[in-house]
This record gives structure tokens, C-alpha cells and sequence, in this order.
């Protein structure tokens, strides 16, 4: 199958062509030329940009098809466990109209440490998520590292993610790892050739991580004020190291239950796509889960600081069985995006070519020949607009136009 789009805007995953023409041949974008196509769309007024990856979500039944729906190509989870995990890729594998899927399996955690108390809270809110949830192995000393990593190797992960939050945030008292278990994990972690990414929720936390050697943090830390020097002194260390950072602003608006965030739903381009049970669970009690109270305010200066700083911002929802939704998440996480100073281009970045490069993803997160053609096409100028992302005209998966 060859599709050909004539003079469609393009944004490549780094920069914009105001006009160009694009060819899909079978699963890769390839040089256009004078040979015959199969179907021809005039992509004037449009543009197309390459498939978003969601740098962080919680996968299981039904979620990688709505997160496709809406132009997510590939979803990055952060905690699945084997027989989901197991089901999921298989799903991804085997299918056109799901986003792909890499994971980290079973995260690092102190016994009965985050996000334990989301189970224990909620078990019977969770059984229709069946295997989704249950029992994980958890890791309380640092001698135990090695052991922990060649288990989730041997599970088949993709990266290593380690919890660094006892709570505190939401007023919680959780069990956390010690930093030299952090320390002995990212060790474990990078010994094995594994990228390490640490759940953190405050300051301190992004300190232990720093101070272990982490690749990334799997979301801004969010309780400390604007007014606080740490935050600056933060940034440049994470610039410094190298560290990237998920940013799930999406999520922290959500557990905040900040009302700026009906927006999304409001918004009929959004709206119109959703299937009637995915919006069922948004009313869900968000206590247990440690976020700071002021955590908008924080997270979005702490991007901004962060991205002025030099360091790379991934956009990650933290969508999950609730909250924020798959695929729908990732279009208000671009607009805040946007809101805590990233451009618009710089906002698609954070989507596309930025999580492919961090992650391994070599094949995706660009338009280039020789690339996976996971598109995403729209109508308008998302590099002037960022909403405009929403405004879906076709969706392609290695090469396959999605029905919707």
C-alpha cells in the first residue's frame, strides 16, 4: 500500500516544513516519487506531525486502543504486571489498532511502599481490572538489587523505574527505599544496560535520585514553591547530569482535581472520540494518592525552571485505570506544556522525537524515510496552535489508517 499526502505541513519531530509532500509505503515513510500510489489526499490546510509516545501510563484492557484513537502511537508504562504485561504486548505485537507498548514491568518499591496503598484502598474498585493489579515483588535492602533487576530482566522489561516517595505530599506516612537501595538498584539498573527513571514526588526525592546517578525522573517534583531556590538548584544539577525529566502535569492537575482541567472535556474534538465508560471513573476519591495540595502551582514553575535550565522534558501523562485518560491525557498535557513555556514546536517535541531519543526508540518519533509510519495528521497548525492536535484527520500505525 502506498499513500501519498501532497502538501501537507509537516513538523518532523525537530523542526517545520511549511509544505511538503509525504509518502507512506507499506509500514515506512519513503521518499516520495513518480511512481503509482494507492491513495492520494491533498493535505492543504493540514498537518502532519509523527505519532505521540506517552512517556508514561499504566496499561491494561482497552487502553492502548483509546490511547491510538486520539494519535498516541506508542505508550510507555510504568507499572504492569507479567500476565498483563504479557497480554498487552502480545496485543500491541499482533495488532494495527493499538499504540505499541514498551514497559518496565514491576516497579522497585519498599515493601508496602507507593503505590501499594492504591491497592490495599481501592482493591474492590480494582477487580475488574483482573490481573492488572494484585501482589508484586517489592525490595527492602540494598543487597537484594542485583537479584531484583535479573527478576524483571528475566520478565522482559524495558527500563527500570524506581519509587522514591513516602507520601508525605498528601499528608501520607509510607514506607520508601533508602538511598542506598536507590543507589544499589540504579547500579543493578545500568549494569544490565538498563535506562533508570525514578518516581519522585518532592524535592528530596529528586535529590536521592540525583544523587544515585538516575537517567530520568518520572515527573516534576511538586512541593516546593515557586519562591524556593531548590528548584533552580535542581534544574541545573539535573541539566548538568544529563537527567530527564516525564512531566505529567496532566496527572498532578487531575489528582488536584483542578477544575481547568474540564477543558479537555469540553472540548468536542476531544469529547467525540471518547468511549462513554472512560469517563465514568474521573469522579474517583484521589486521597491516597501523594500529590501536593498546591502541586499545579509547583509542577508547572518547576518545568518552566527545568526547561530553562537545558533539561529535556518528556510529555507523560501517568494515565492509568482512571485518571488522566489514555490518549485524550496527552492533549491537555501538550497545552500545559505549552503553559509552563515550552513553544509549540517544543511542546510536539516533548511528544515525539524527545521520548524516542531518551528511550531507545530509533525508529519512531520522527518523519524520515527509512522510519516507522506512525502519523498523525490534523487540521490546522499545532506549531501555532498546540490544540490544534486535537483536531484529528487520520491516524496511521506502521503504515495502517486507523477507522476512526
Amino acid at each position: 500500500m502506498r499513500t501519498l499526502i501532497r502538501d501537507v505541513r509537516v513538523f518532523d519531530g525537530e523542526h517545520t516544513l511549511p509544505r511538503a509532500d509525504l509518502l507512506i509505503a507499506d509500514d515506512q515513510i519513503a521518499e516520495p516519487d513518480a511512481q503509482p500510489v494507492d491513495v492520494d489526499i491533498d493535505g492543504r490546510g493540514k498537518t502532519m506531525f509523527p505519532g505521540l509516545i506517552d512517556a508514561h501510563t499504566h496499561v491494561s484492557d482497552g487502553m492502548l486502543a483509546q490511547a491510538l484513537t486520539f494519535g498516541v502511537t506508542t505508550e510507555l508504562d510504568m507499572f504492569c504486571l507479567p500476565g498483563n504485561l504479557a497480554r498487552q504486548r502480545r496485543l500491541a505485537a499482533d495488532h494495527d489498532d493499538v499504540a505499541d507498548l514498551r514497559s518496565s514491568g514491576i516497579l522497585a518499591t519498599a515493601p508496602h511502599g507507593h503505590p501499594s496503598q492504591i491497592m490495599t484502598a481501592e482493591s474492590g474498585a480494582l477487580d475488574w481490572l483482573g490481573d492488572a493489579v494484585g501482589p508484586f515483588d517489592t525490595i527492602a535492602d540494598a543487597d537484594r538489587a542485583k537479584a531484583f533487576v535479573a527478576a524483571r530482566l528475566a520478565e522482559g522489561i524495558d527500563y527500570l523505574k524506581i519509587v522514591i516517595d513516602n507520601g508525605e505530599t498528601a499528608g501520607l506516612d509510607l514506607p520508601a527505599l533508602s538511598p542506598d537501595v536507590v543507589a544499589a538498584l540504579v547500579e543493578a539498573g545500568h549494569a544490565a544496560g538498563l535506562t533508570t527513571i525514578a518516581h519522585v514526588a518532592t524535592a528530596g526525592d529528586a535529590t536521592i535520585a540525583l544523587d544515585a546517578g538516575i537517567d530520568g525522573l518520572a515527573h516534576v517534583f511538586h512541593d516546593t514553591v515557586p519562591e524556593d531556590p531548590t528548584v533552580a538548584e535542581l534544574a541545573a544539577r539535573a541539566a548538568s547530569q544529563g537527567v530527564f525529566v516525564v512531566s505529567t502535569l496532566t496527572y498532578i492537575e487531575a489528582i488536584n482535581q483542578d477544575p481547568a482541567g474540564a477543558e479537555l472535556l469540553r472540548d468536542e474534538r476531544i469529547a467525540a472520540r471518547l468511549p462513554e465508560r472512560a469517563t465514568a471513573a474521573l469522579d474517583r476519591d484521589h486521597a491516597v494518592v501523594p500529590v501536593h495540595p498546591q502541586g499545579v502551582v509547583n509542577a508547572l514553575h518547576a518545568a518552566r525552571t527545568l526547561h530553562r535550565a537545558g533539561v529535556p522534558l518528556l510529555a507523560g501523562t501517568d494515565a492509568n485505570f482512571w485518571a488522566p485518560l489514555h490518549g485524550a491525557g496527552m492533549h491537555r498535557e501538550l497545552l500545559l506544556l505549552t503553559e509552563a513555556g515550552l513553544s509549540a514546536e517544543e511542546a510536539l517535541a516533548a511528544a515525539t522525537s524527545v521520548p524516542a531519543r531518551h528511550f531507545g526508540l530509533s525508529d519512531r518519533g520522527r518523519i524520515a524515510p527509512g522510519l516507522r509510519a506512525d502519523l498523525v495528521l490534523v487540521d490546522g497548525d499545532p506549531t501555532r496552535d498546540i490544540t490544534a492536535t486535537r483536531a484529528i484527520a487520520a491516524v496511521w500505525r506502521r503504515g495502517i489508517r486507523q477507522s476512526r
